[in-house]
């Protein structure tokens, strides 16, 4: 845990030193790699298999009407 903190003190002061304008060039970046197609894709289809492993992004329509959604157990039933 003080690792951890120590670190982020560390980059906290790093950060404000870079200034405005290297964290805007940072944000930046981050968003042009985000935003590219095949990171989109690559996302997509992580967030699929995700939702495969845990149960989220089952169907709305599939929670409301008492279907057995990805990952329920045999007799499990919503409240």
């Amino acid at each position: 845990m003080k690792a951890f903190l120590m670190g982020a003190a560390i980059g906290y002061v790093l950060g404000a030193k870079a200034g405005r304008g290297r964290y805007e060039q940072i944000v930046a970046t981050y968003r042009k790699i985000a935003d590219h197609p095949a990171v989109q894709g690559a996302a997509g289809i992580a967030r699929a298999k995700i939702g495969e492993k845990t149960g989220f992004g089952r169907s709305q329509k599939a929670a409301h009407n008492g279907q057995k959604g990805v990952g329920e157990p045999a007799g499990y039933q919503r409240v």
